[in-house]
């Protein structure tokens, strides 16, 4: 049987040719996919253990390290974050006590006073930026690159700079390390250490985990679209294998041999895909930074689940889709009306929906776990569209037919009421598209308006904010954390730069005055007290820039710098007065730099080299673009995911459209004729057939558009407590341009209607 059924698979002629090339191609997309999405949390994994020596001498980090290396020579270690064209640099200061202090990964020694070791990346950017906007933050002279071991990903910015002891002892969040930790960012659990850096793998590992069951879903409906190509054909041929006595095992074997085949050289294709493409596949930023080729790797475990799952699935799918022949192999030939689906079809979707529901405050709190939780749910209700389709199919066209009595609405209604399950078969690689979209749309839609950061303009956006606030004092109201006051020579060199249209000094309170846009923090026994700033300066800023009138000196909010662009911050028209001199003003201490630019990269840097040679013990300013960005760096990289999702599931369905509709023409190719014969129009045939798709999609699509709607809404409930948002004008475009394209593919099969549907079709042989 083994043999006879591969005689029958590849020299069966065109059509089994066909047949077999296009399921291939279907497991191929399908398998590429799969492994894309195993090898990216692979190298998500990768990346999260390579940021692990960034967070060495954080919190309890420090102390269990040196609890642990007591006999090593102490390293003086401080971690802080650079930034260069919107771009964040990882910077190290480091200062070994001794030969035996401990060298961090990438790098073959430490790096001695005046020296430093910088990224590939950066060094490309040393060397092609002048000096005054980058390297004159880097005291010395580069010695060498940090090595792969070191970084997430291969535009990774980082640089580790050498001092001397007593330099770096001075700096107020300088610690000593007796080790490099190894714990990755994933692993903490905050009481065995403390992170800084990293990104959040096991969240992604959750978000890839449940957009691959979106994208998987869609693919396994072109497979089976594909292995029906030609069914009745088929069928007719494996009943009368059955009537001259073959036994239904062998049926299956045949067919499990056909299916198996097509199987395995479509997972073949498919790894050969995900190679070919791999290198295109590491540029997704989905980390904030682009993965190294070799990162993208497939564990034992993956491949051989790959390698065995996808054709044993398809021999078990073969022999269910043969239990018609198997039971009575004269049912074939007479092709009875097949019973109606029942309403109890939509108990999956039902399920799918309860057990989202029921995971709202109850989501466990371990990664994996709510991947047991989400996933099952997702994969419910995308089961339950598929079982459901066709009971609503049944339901839509029972409607058409009642109330039309036009002849193509009244044969499309018949035939679709006749038999809903093939008629919903054709869309329904589409409505799963439709579905996903929109669940995508309210998941990603509903993050961005709860995290993400309103769009400022380029003024705004290119104001460099330097904080040198430490911390606040819940029970004063005071900020805590100054520097002494900018001199006059460095302030004319700030004003000096090209593009620089103003500084802003914020200055410490001894007034005591209340923020005047503070609404007062929880906990706090009085309320926070302002900054004070200069009106002549604050007339310079691009944004709430207004004095009271006469005012010399105003009170401003804390945190000036982000010009009231996050959400949550509601700031007065005008700041109010402050009564304080102007020369008094200029002696207080300093809590905040604003400079505002043209947006230009070069004022910017300039600026930024200048207060971090100023105060080079602080943390270097960033500017509001930037802190915007970081903030959104993961909604973005979602985002990305979500666009991935999107552009991929129509296509597929669009495939899975057309090779349904083609290959239902050319099993119904005999009572299409016999309609031709009888009189029937073509044009009335080929309307027929562009309602028996059009109906089945519009009367599902709304359902499914509403239950991916659903679905989205219980998932970031449950899982971040928010309601989802009403999606934009590109959703709807997204929608449409779907839906016209869907009716395209099916007119584009309208020609095959008049080759198949001849008279020679209707003969009897």
């Amino acid at each position: 049987m083994i043999r006879l059924g591969l005689r029958l698979t590849l020299s069966g002629g065109r059509e089994a040719a066909a047949r077999l090339a296009v399921i291939a191609a279907a497991v191929a997309l399908g398998v590429g996919l799969l492994l894309s999405i195993l090898a990216a949390i692979n190298a998500t994994a990768t990346q999260n253990s390579r940021n692990a020596w960034l967070n060495t001498g954080t919190g309890k980090n420090a102390s269990s390290q040196s609890a642990a290396k007591a006999d090593t020579d102490p390293l003086w270690w401080l971690l802080r974050a650079d930034h260069f064209d919107g771009r964040t640099i990882g910077r190290v200061d480091v200062a070994a006590t001794g030969p035996n202090s401990p060298v961090p990964p990438g790098l073959s020694r430490l790096p001695g006073p005046g020296e430093f070791y910088a990224s590939p990346a950066l060094s490309k950017i040393l060397h092609s930026t002048p000096a005054a906007e980058l390297a004159d933050r880097y005291p010395g002279h580069q010695v060498g690159t940090v090595g792969k071991a070191a970084l997430p990903g291969p535009d990774s910015l980082v640089v580790v700079i050498g001092h001397s002891p007593d330099q770096l002892a001075k700096q107020h969040d300088a610690t000593r390390v007796t080790s490099i930790t190894t714990v990755t960012p994933s692993s903490c659990n905050g009481t065995n250490c403390t992170v800084r850096t990293g990104i959040d793998s096991r969240g992604i590992k959750l978000i890839l985990s449940v957009a691959g069951t979106a994208l998987i879903f869609p693919v396994l409906i072109l497979i089976g679209t594909a292995t029906r190509l030609a069914a009745a054909r088929r069928d007719q041929r494996f009943a009368a294998m059955r009537l001259v006595g073959a036994t239904p095992r062998q049926i299956s074997m045949i067919s499990a041999v056909e299916s198996t085949v097509a199987a395995v050289i479509g997972t073949a294709v498919g790894f050969g895909l995900f190679h070919l493409f791999r290198t295109q596949l590491a540029t997704v930023n989905l980390t904030r930074t682009p993965y190294f080729a070799d990162d993208l790797t497939l564990r034992t475990s993956n491949i051989l689940l790959v390698s065995v799952a996808v054709p044993v699935g398809a021999a078990i799918a073969a022999r269910i889709a043969l239990r018609r022949v198997q039971v009575s192999p004269l049912g074939v030939t007479r092709r009875v009306t097949p019973r109606p689906p029942r309403v109890y079809r939509v108990i999956p979707l039902v399920a799918g929906i309860a057990e989202l529901s029921y995971a709202i405050g109850r989501v466990p709190r371990s990664t994996n776990g709510q991947i047991w939780v989400f996933v099952p749910g997702m994969l419910l209700v995308l089961t339950g569209l598929v079982i459901a389709g066709p009971w609503l199919t049944m339901a839509g066209a029972r409607v058409l037919a009642r109330l039309t009595s036009r002849p193509a609405l009244l044969l499309a209604g018949r035939r679709l009421a006749d038999d809903p399950k093939a008629g919903f078969r054709a869309v329904s690689g589409l409505v799963l598209a439709l579905c996903v979209t929109s669940a995508v749309v309210g998941i990603i839609g509903s993050l961005n308006a709860e995290r993400s950061i309103p769009q400022a303009g380029r003024t705004v956006a290119g104001a460099l904010d330097a904080n040198y606030v430490q911390g606040f004092n819940r029970t004063t109201g005071r900020q805590i954390g100054s520097v002494p006051p900018l001199s006059k020579a460095v302030l004319g060199d700030l004003n000096s730069v090209p593009g620089v249209k103003g500084v802003l000094v914020i200055h410490t309170n001894p007034l005591g005055t209340t923020d005047p846009a503070s609404r007062g923090l929880q906990g706090s026994v009085t309320p926070p007290m302002a900054g004070l700033a200069s009106c002549t300066e604050l007339a310079k800023m691009p944004a709430h820039s207004a004095c009271a009138s006469g005012a010399e000196a105003a009170s401003v909010t804390q945190n000036y710098g982000s010009f009231g662009t996050y959400y949550w911050q509601h700031w007065p028209t005008a700041w109010p007065a402050a009564g304080i001199s102007a020369q008094r003003l200029a002696r207080l201490p300093v809590q905040e730099i604003v400079v505002a630019t043209n947006g230009s990269t070069s004022a910017i840097e300039r600026a930024r080299t200048i207060l971090a040679n100023t105060y080079p013990d602080q943390d270097v300013p960033s500017t509001v673009r930037e802190d915007h960005a970081e903030r959104g760096a993961q909604l973005a990289g979602y985002q990305q995911l979500a666009n991935v999702v999107i552009l991929v599931s129509f296509p597929i369905a669009g495939c899975s459209l057309a090779v349904s509709v083609a290959g239902g023409l050319r099993d119904r190719k005999r009572p299409f004729s016999l309609l031709r014969l009888t009189g029937t129009q073509l044009g009335v045939l080929r309307r027929v057939v562009l309602l028996e798709s059009a109906v089945p999609l519009l009367v599902v699509a709304v359902v499914a558009i509403g239950m991916g709607f659903l679905a989205a809404q219980l998932f970031v409930q449950a899982q971040f407590r928010y309601s989802i948002r009403a999606p934009g004008i590109q959703y709807y475009a997204i929608v449409l341009a779907g839906l016209v394209a869907s009716l395209g593919v099916i007119a584009s099969t309208m020609p095959l209607l008049r080759r198949i549907t001849g008279p020679e079709t209707a003969r009897n042989e």
